[in-house]
């Protein structure tokens, strides 16, 4: 299956007839027409506010009218003596502009950005140590304005100023929000710069392209004109008269939701260099969107490459490849994957500001997938209960929290024993991310892929509660946990709070704890002592040291053939 306009093609073997059959019945219903008409009975019956949820589809043509408006504003910060910026914000609000940030960088003249989206003590000291508080702006995110991180970050970093000689209190702060929420009041009352209000119509996850995503953009220096046209000429390929077989979002999003139905729901992302972290926005697309009633595509980013024969029959691979990077050794990957039969879908890239494009493509493909698998794409309705749990646990005394964080229930072999073909493991990391904690976690993905064939996911805490944590709960039963925690220490003081950020970091992760714990899904908490990375590759060694999971018989032809090919090249 090839598609020339967008450079798209996919090796799909026993399940390219079913894609076909699908983007054939998808003119006989008319799926893309209607996706543009906002018709709800897409997905629901009954509207349920999906009508409203559809902004996306049009806000890259609305933003062009505000990129002079936005590089006036970000040159006047430039100009205005700031070094960095710093974007206080979660889900949505934030991993849309961390993919920015890796891949573009700040322009030479440019502040240096920063994203916190942690409420761990060690991740908001990592900033700390990092800026000068009386020239940096920081940007408040978030489209709800109540979200319990955003404040508690806002609080911290507004007492940091304040006490900052030289300083211009509320004009170092700017926020991103929807119109009436109670940041724009705070905004207000503090004396914020500016306010960007977005247009209420667009879920987080899809708002990328809207001030969430511009701003950031903006303020590092990025071609907001060429981005925004990578964007809309993606936006024109998948427009309402364009036959689904040559409608680039459209094809994605039937082999995702075919494939997802058939088993092959490990969408497994595989990135040229350039745009290596933009699985962290996919994830949290993929994820809060389909993972709810049961169903839902398990996004897999970042994990390390293993030989073919070691994968099971329940991946679907990706690959964007920008052309202008070194692939040589991706290519190679991804060619032995497609030679051993795994289905793969190619996404080709001239640049690394087409990312722009690839932000459109997966937001259709990702409704288009809601379809086929029968969900809402654009609701999240199991994210509130980890905020409720955490609400509670911080009612309760600071020691019962602390208690909370260093126990831990089972053993890492116990919790691998009960894995089944099919299923995959989530790491949720309460970490402050560091070169040695990252070596180390790697290891641990690498082990469970070789030794029990489990496809891993890896999530930040409390990051993932606003990414992936809807899958975890509302998704297919088909996931372990692995919570690792570290001791959260020293600590950091909340302004106006009786919680410290450590104690919120612990009820968080005690939260979240609970809600998989009722919902039936396996989780372990290990408990990290101060050297993080060594206990974190002890785990990586008693998990090699687990029965491994016997190889399906598909797996134990690719091993064999596998071995007959090195045999006979030595």
């Amino acid at each position: 299956m090839t598609s020339p306009m967008t450079a798209m093609t996919a090796s799909l073997g026993a399940l390219q007839p079913e894609v076909e059959a699908a983007l054939s019945r998808m003119s006989q219903i008319r799926l893309i027409p209607r996706l543009w008409a906002k018709d709800h009975t897409l997905w629901k019956p009954e509207p349920r506010e999906i009508g409203n949820r559809l902004g996306w589809l049009t806000i890259a043509d609305q933003m062009q009218h505000q990129i002079l408006p936005l590089q006036e504003f970000a040159r006047t910060i430039r100009d205005g003596g700031f070094r960095h910026v710093v974007l206080l914000g979660m889900g949505g609000s934030s991993l849309g502009p961390e993919v920015l940030r890796c891949t573009f960088g700040s322009a030479p003249g440019y502040p240096l950005c920063w994203v916190l989206d942690s409420t761990v003590p060690g991740a908001i000291r990592q900033v700390t140590r990092g800026i000068q508080p009386a020239r940096t702006l920081f940007i408040v995110a978030s489209k709800s304005g109540g979200t319990i991180e955003v404040r508690s970050l806002f609080a911290y970093f507004w007492g940091l100023v304040k006490r900052a000689r030289g300083n211009t209190g509320g004009a170092q702060f700017v926020a991103i929000t929807d119109p009436g929420t109670s940041l724009t009041t705070l905004a207000q009352d503090y004396r914020f710069r500016t306010t960007f209000l977005n247009q209420p119509d667009i879920g987080g996850r899809y708002s990328v392209l809207s001030y969430f995503g511009l701003v950031p953009a903006s303020l590092l220096g990025v071609d907001l004109s060429t981005l925004l046209a990578r964007a809309l000429e993606m936006e024109r390929a998948c427009g309402e008269r364009v036959p689904p077989e040559q409608n680039p979002g459209a094809t994605l999003g039937a082999i995702l939701g075919v494939l997802g139905r058939a088993g092959r729901d490990k969408v497994t992302l595989i990135t040229s260099p350039s745009i290596g972290s933009f699985g962290l926005w996919a994830e949290q697309l993929l994820a809060e969107s389909t993972g709810k009633d049961g169903k839902g595509l398990v996004p897999v980013a970042d994990e390390p490459p293993a030989p073919p024969e070691t994968y099971g029959n329940d991946r679907l691979f990706v690959y964007l490849r920008v052309e202008t990077d070194q692939n040589a050794m991706t290519d190679r990957q991804v060619t032995a994957l497609e030679r051993a039969g795994h289905p793969v879908v190619r996404l080709r890239l001239r640049d690394r500001t087409d990312v722009a494009a690839e932000f459109f493509r997966w937001e259709f493909a990702t409704a288009t997938a809601g379809h086929y698998l029968g969900v809402h794409p654009f609701d999240q309705p199991d994210v509130q209960e980890a905020k409720d749990r955490t609400a509670r646990i911080l009612k309760e005394s600071v020691a019962k929290v602390r208690a909370m964080t260093a126990k831990t229930s089972g053993e890492v072999t116990d919790l691998l024993a009960r894995a089944k073909a099919g299923q995959y493991l989530a790491i949720l990391a309460y970490l402050t991310p560091s070169p040695k904690v990252e070596a180390a976690l790697k290891k641990l993905r690498l082990a469970l892929l070789i030794r029990h064939r489990l496809a891993t996911t890896l999530g930040y805490g409390p990051r993932y509660l606003h990414s992936t944590g809807q899958l975890h709960k509302g998704g297919p039963n088909t996931g372990l946990f692995l919570e690792l925690v570290e001791p959260f220490v020293p600590d950091v003081k909340i302004p106006g709070q009786r919680y410290t950020f450590g104690s919120l970091a612990a009820a968080q992760a005690a939260g979240d704890f609970e809600a998989l714990q009722t919902r039936g899904r396996p989780i372990l908490r290990v408990a990290l002592g101060r050297r993080r990375a060594a206990t974190i590759t002890a785990v990586a060694r008693a998990a090699t040291r687990g029965p491994t999971r016997p190889a399906t018989g598909r797996q134990a032809r690719l091993r064999r053939k596998a071995a007959q090919n090195r045999a006979a090249r030595r």
